[in-house]
């Protein structure tokens, strides 16, 4: 029996794969590249595997924080397509039912290499994803739903081809149910397919659709600031001065939320009128008049990093739970840099995660946040590690 109205909060759909990360934790710190030389065997540990991308990263992060979800994407019917079912059932099997099996693809997969002391690096495989689009959701099951997260266009073909045809349409059919929508991206290879398109123009496309807007300061300047050489801009460029400004482009997109993640930087948040947060569907938040006209930033939690595997996607998790719940804009932002801090306390996407309460309690106890000076004259602080900026 499909589940009611009331028993779900969230689809989150788009992009999925399963994940192998080999324990590289005997290399010497920083250097991997040094050691990886052709010809010869480099000894490392056991590899973790795990499902990855927003469905599961977000999808799951969301499950554990007690948000009612359910997921939709797509694998292979292989090997690696039966695995990510498998991780999926074994979390919770009333999950697997969107994952949907083709059987003339393959599953997309990577292999994440975290070493120490350096950045991870990516080894992609889009498979199935990129067969993904409109017909493989089920919009009835998203008209159920208070909110409709979608995951990872850049790296998902359908999606970004013929200008972003794909993507508009599932934001279209989406918007029609009276959903409130939220869209994450990627930072795709600048020298891939999608990584040479123009992204000004898709986002313009597909954004008016699109009611909370997730993307990194690094992918956000790719696709709005590229620069002559394709390389992102560093988080050092960060200036109040060029957040206000992208958020101004966001909102003027026809964005009501837009969230920028700063890495260990931490959270902007940039959020429209009080009249247009109160009409973006059933996720709107309970009180938009504490949402409206706000730029606030807030600051990362203080831990031990194991590994930084998914932490976008669970800050997101932390944010969109934040919303759906009823918390303020303020309230959204640190349960944002709290999930995400969770995160990066183990390897693997998940395992550091707690729940709702546990969460809350942690930040409750007196959890030390990074120190985060005020962004510019103008900003008020809230809490330690927290400012706002109302701009009515």
């Amino acid at each position: 029996m499909p589940p009611t109205a009331a028993s779900i909060d969230a689809v989150v759909a788009g992009h999925i794969c399963l994940d192998m990360i080999p324990d590289l934790s005997r290399v010497p710190s920083g250097k991997l590249l040094e050691v990886l030389v052709p010809g010869h065997t480099l000894l490392i540990g056991p590899a973790g595997f795990m499902t990855g991308g927003p469905v599961s990263n977000t999808g799951l992060a969301l499950h554990r924080l007690g948000i009612a979800t359910r997921l939709i994407a797509k694998t292979g019917d292989d090997p690696f397509g039966q695995v990510v079912g498998g991780i999926v059932e074994k979390i919770d099997p009333g999950l697997v039912p969107g994952l949907v099996r083709d059987p003339q693809a393959s599953t997309a997969y990577t292999i994440i290499l975290s070493p120490p002391g350096l950045d991870r690096i990516f080894i992609h495989s889009t498979g199935a994803n990129d067969t993904f689009d409109a017909a493989d959701i089920d919009f009835e099951l998203v008209r159920q739903a208070r909110l409709f997260h979608f995951g990872y266009p850049p790296v998902m073909r359908r999606m970004y081809i013929d200008g972003g045809r794909g993507l508009v349409e599932v934001f279209q059919k989406a918007k029609e149910t009276g959903v409130t929508t939220s869209l994450d991206m990627t930072y795709p290879d600048p020298a891939s397919e999608s990584g040479q398109l123009d992204w000004v123009s898709i986002l313009r496309d597909t954004l008016p659709y699109v009611d909370v807007f997730l993307p990194s300061f690094e992918e956000l300047t790719f696709f709005l600031r590229r620069s002559p050489d394709g390389k992102p801009m560093e988080l050092e460029a960060a200036t109040p001065e060029l957040l206000f400004d992208l958020g101004s482009q966001l909102l003027d997109m026809d964005v009501k939320i837009a969230v920028i993640k700063l890495g260990n930087r931490g959270l902007y948040v940039r959020t429209a009128s009080q009249a247009a947060l109160a009409s973006i569907g059933r996720g709107t938040p309970a009180h938009p008049a504490t949402w409206a006209d706000r730029e606030l930033r807030s600051s990362c939690f203080q831990v031990q990093v194991v590994g930084t595997t998914g932490s976008g996607d669970a800050t997101i998790a932390g944010f969109l739970a934040a919303l759906l719940r009823g918390m303020d804009a303020p309230q959204s932002a640190t349960l944002a840099n709290a999930v995400g801090a969770c995160n990066v306390e183990a390897a693997d996407a998940l395992s550091g995660l707690r729940s709702w309460d546990e969460t809350l309690a942690r930040i409750e106890s007196g959890w030390q946040r990074c120190p985060l000076e005020a962004p510019a004259p103008g900003w008020q602080p809230l809490a330690p590690g927290l400012w706002e900026k109302h701009l009515s």
